[in-house]
This record gives C-alpha cells, sequence and structure tokens, in this order.
C-alpha cells in the first residue's frame, strides 16, 4: 500500500477536480504555506498567490479586515482569521483561501500567549476557522500552523459536491 499523499498534494489535486483557485493569507506563517504549495508540480494551475500582512495595519488595507474589530480585538483573533481568508479570496481572484494568524513566541504578543494561532479556510459560502493552542519552538509552531491551515482546507473540500466552483467545469 502507498503512503498517504502530503496534505499539499492532496488540496491542489481535490482544488483542480473542482476547476477551484486558491489564494493565501499568511500573517504568522510568513509565506511558508504558499511556499510548500509552490514546491508541488502543477501548483500552478490552482494557486492565485498569497499575501504576507505580517504588520495590523496591513490586514485592513491589503485584505479588508474591519479596522475597528483590529483595534478592539487584536489580530490574534478568529474573526480576524475568517476576515483574512475571505480577504484574500477577494483581492487574489480565488474562490478558496486559507489564513493564519497568532504568535509565534517565543514570548506573548498582542495580549495572546504564545502558540495562540487561528486557521481559517474559505469556500464559496463557507468559512471554518479553528484555534489551536501550540506548544514548542517558534519554527514547530509556525509549521504546525501551516499543517492545521492546510488539513482545515482539505477538510472543508471533502465535504462534498455542494463545493464544486459554479460555471467551472471538472479537470
Amino acid at each position: 500500500m502507498a503512503p498517504p499523499r502530503p496534505v499539499t498534494e492532496r488540496v491542489l489535486a481535490a482544488l483542480a477536480a473542482r476547476g477551484g483557485t486558491l489564494a493565501l493569507a499568511e500573517s504568522l506563517t510568513g509565506g511558508d504555506v504558499t511556499a510548500r504549495l509552490v514546491a508541488v508540480p502543477g501548483a500552478s494551475a490552482v494557486l492565485r498567490g498569497g499575501v504576507v500582512p505580517y504588520a495590523t495595519d496591513l490586514k485592513a488595507e491589503l485584505l479588508g479586515v474591519d479596522a475597528d474589530l483590529l483595534a478592539a480585538a487584536g489580530p490574534v483573533d478568529a474573526r480576524v482569521a475568517a476576515q483574512m481568508a475571505q480577504g484574500a479570496a477577494r483581492r487574489l481572484g480565488a474562490d478558496h483561501a486559507v489564513a493564519t494568524t497568532g504568535v509565534a513566541g517565543p514570548g506573548p504578543a498582542d495580549g495572546a500567549a504564545a502558540g495562540t494561532v487561528y486557521v481559517a479556510a474559505c469556500a464559496p459560502g463557507v468559512v471554518r476557522v479553528r484555534r489551536l493552542a501550540l506548544a514548542g519552538t517558534r519554527p514547530l509552531v509556525r509549521r504546525a500552523s501551516g499543517d492545521a491551515a492546510l488539513a482545515l482546507l482539505a477538510g472543508l473540500l471533502a465535504d462534498g459536491e455542494h463545493l464544486r466552483v459554479p460555471g467551472r467545469s471538472r479537470q
């Protein structure tokens, strides 16, 4: 029996089968998830691009995250993650997106403990957010956050036919 395919390959294949496209908004992961996807041959058939809004103000300026929400809750928040994913999809012309925001450490930031992470995935008409409380070094927190974001999207894509992109052919 062959080993399971990496989540990057599964996500790209599932999107290609639906005629879907993907955008990323990576604050915490700093472009790592985009780089992992680009490493897969044929990713360009699906991947539109990624944005790294590391500074809080760029989440509002580039992705349209509500500035009042950012001022009240800070960047480490489930609603911020959801708006980042939706904003990436909108700004980059994709029908699916993932987003990461949180604190990689080593210490707390923006009122949140190190390892507090929110990942979000969106598809037409659907947004999912997951909160993580991760332990470990900064690189481990960042890697686990990217893994969780991709897994969240993979689960969303596995939910069925209702996620087919209207007006696009199956490939």
